[in-house]
């Protein structure tokens, strides 16, 4: 059953309106039912300040900096690379070089190992749980993505103000941070 409804648009609105039909090639009613359809599946997006995350996801990537990675493409490459043994020296030496550039950057962006590892679990590397004044336990989805990052973790956080003790379990890393004197 359709349903005939008259809508007063503003200038904004009516612009918004043509240039969608003009983008997408469907008719005016196209283009509100479409509009209707995807306001009901995000009306609490729509109604609130976009969340800290999503700003985050944007800025990241938006620079061309980062790009969005299936989980299973991460797993599959880390296994390819590590495959249960050590991993080739070729792709060690090149993720050591990225350590190295982003212990640089993270020297000047962060204060904390606890503010860098909040961050790659944003990235979605790990999961971390604060258990106390400067004592972080990292969960890993498995063992090469946990092999991976403690070496990413301990080789990018060189030049932080802080040094970092790390305990490695199969799956799990506890991290220690303690100020440097």
């Amino acid at each position: 059953m359709t349903q005939r409804v008259t809508v007063s648009l503003d200038d904004d609105s009516a612009a918004a309106l043509e240039t969608l039909v003009a983008e997408t090639g469907d008719g005016q009613s196209g283009v509100v039912r479409r509009a209707l359809t995807f306001y009901a599946a995000n009306v609490d997006a729509a109604d609130e300040r976009p969340s800290e995350n999503l700003g985050r996801y944007y800025r990241m990537l938006s620079s061309g900096e980062h790009v969005l990675l299936d989980i299973d493409f991460l797993h599959a490459f880390l296994e390819h690379c590590y495959d249960g043994g050590d991993p080739d020296p070729s792709f060690v030496e090149a993720a050591d070089r990225v350590s190295a550039y982003h212990a640089h950057e993270y020297g000047s962006r962060f204060d904390a190992v606890g503010d860098l590892l909040e961050w790659l679990s944003f990235c979605g590397f790990l999961d971390v749980r604060e258990e106390g004044e400067g004592v972080y336990h990292l969960v890993f989805p498995s063992e090469a993505v946990r092999w991976f990052m403690t070496r990413f973790i301990e080789r990018s956080t060189v030049e932080l103000p802080t040094e970092i003790e790390l305990e490695g379990g199969v799956a799990k890393v506890i991290v220690t941070e303690r100020a440097t004197d």
